[in-house]
């Protein structure tokens, strides 16, 4: 059935001297349309120096229309293993390579593929030891994903796997992601005292370092860091900080490696907390929120985007406490694209009695808004400024405030966008997530620059791969 059978047999008669341990096989693959088809596959270990020696258990999968086309490589850990979620590998233990992106016959060989598979795992391992308990969730959750990917299960089913481990929490969060942004947040939502449980999802590999180490030898109360996906079971909200620091060339290879990146966390996440908030941190933040929405299939309003929440709280403090503005700060919004592409909007037109006043008002809003702007340019967005943003959207959520934060929210139907975008605008926020858009003023320019926003991140978005 192969259409290139002695370039394949070669192929193989290569790859078996370089490593002969591999072993192969025949057997049934399922795609992720549910589609079956008998493959030939082969398994092995290869060699991977990250201080230590070790062997990693792969399978590649050869397709029938190989060597036009890659192999599809999976890791095979033992139930004592469990995956380390990063940019080349995802929960199901699935691998993800440049050179699978840029395979090309007959420069691309299975030798090379394994040498760059090597070369990537030095850097990154994936792969680490388990405990007997760990290791049956491990691979109860590995069965799970497996069935979301083929299309068999139920994303709306109330089964959970080890959700009697925090029952006896009522405001639990987690934090996926152990960089700067993620531990300001732990300690801005451990000071602001918004949950009664934070967990640290620490995704990185090798021993605990730098800020995680530091939270582990000053134990805050209530704060616990794990490897382990299913210690986030049962959060209400989780804040997602990871960003991927790999070698990218160009932009739109930068956002690729967040996306394979979320491919991995999203479906795990979303299983052990199916009822959960999601709050996207990671940049760029509109795009991450609608790669959320889309991997999760949770409904719109349970995917939310930190968006320009941070920007509106700065934009309503100047215009109150700096400038001492005449205008109903309350009313004041950043909206849009984070960034340069923001813009101010307002909520209200403070009830004028005519036209002639409300001309006179729109330009005395627009002036000081100006200046505002002006001011807000020079504030730079640190992590701990962002992790006090997040503390607020997530104090706002767990204890169902309704309060009104610019956040990104799904915009198709908004200022005539038709496109499945995520923009910041103002919404009432409660346990729910997003319970209502707050209606804004029109302003043709506004929307001019939000129908452009919405059209640059969809052609971007457009050019990735799900």
């Amino acid at each position: 059935q192969y259409k290139f059978r002695d370039l394949t047999i070669e192929e193989l008669k290569n790859v078996n001297k370089a490593y002969p341990n591999f072993t192969f096989s025949m057997n049934t693959y399922t795609f992720k349309d549910g589609s079956q088809k008998d493959l030939l596959n082969f398994s092995g270990t290869v060699p991977v120096k990250y201080g230590n020696s070790y062997n990693i258990p792969i399978r590649l999968w050869i397709l029938d229309s190989y060597p036009f086309a890659p192999p599809i490589c999976f890791l095979k850990p033992t139930v004592n293993m469990g995956i380390s979620v990063g940019k080349h590998v995802d929960a199901r233990g699935r691998i993800y390579l440049p050179y699978l992106q840029n395979w090309s016959h007959p420069k691309s060989t299975v030798n090379g593929l394994i040498k760059e598979m090597i070369a990537k795992f030095e850097e990154e391992l994936p792969l680490y030891s388990l405990s007997s308990s760990d290791a049956a969730r491990q691979s109860e959750l590995l069965s799970y994903i497996a069935k979301i990917t083929e299309g068999k299960t139920d994303m709306k089913s109330k089964s959970k796997i080890g959700g009697g481990k925090n029952e006896g929490c009522f405001n639990k969060i987690t934090v996926v992601g152990a960089g700067d942004l993620g531990i300001a947040c732990v300690l801005a939502v451990a000071a602001k005292g918004a949950a009664d449980k934070v967990v640290l999802l620490d995704l990185s590999d090798g021993a605990a370092k730098g800020g995680t180490m530091d939270l582990e030898i000053f134990a805050l109360p209530n704060v616990e860091i794990s490897k382990d996906f299913s210690a986030s079971a049962d959060s209400k909200v989780v804040i997602l900080t990871v960003n991927s620091l790999g070698n990218a060339q160009t932009y739109l290879d930068v956002i690729q490696s967040n996306v394979d990146l979320f491919r991995g966390i999203i479906p795990a996440i979303s299983h052990y907390s199916q009822n959960t908030v999601l709050l996207v941190a990671s940049h760029p933040v509109e795009v991450m929120t609608y790669v959320s929405w889309k991997l999760s299939a949770f409904p719109k309003s349970r995917v939310i985007g930190v968006g320009a929440n941070l920007d509106s709280e700065r934009f309503q403090y100047i215009l109150t406490n700096l400038l001492k503005a005449q205008v109903p700060a309350k009313d004041a919004w950043i909206i849009g694209e984070q960034g340069e592409d923001k813009v101010p909007s307002w909520t209200s037109c403070n009830s004028v009695v005519n036209q002639t006043e409300a001309m006179a008002a729109r330009n005395s809003r627009e002036t000081v808004a100006n200046r505002a702007m002006e001011v807000l340019k020079g504030k730079g967005q640190r992590s701990w400024s962002v992790g006090l943003s997040v503390a607020d959207l997530t104090d706002s959520i767990l204890k169902d405030k309704r309060k009104a934060h610019s956040v990104s929210t799904l915009a198709k139907g908004c200022c005539s966008i038709n496109s499945e975008v995520f923009l910041s605008l103002p919404c009432i926020l409660g346990a729910s997530g997003v319970i209502e858009m707050v209606k804004l003023e029109e302003d043709p320019l506004v929307q001019e620059k939000l129908q452009s926003s919405a059209g640059s991140i969809h052609d971007l978005q457009q050019q990735l791969k799900l």
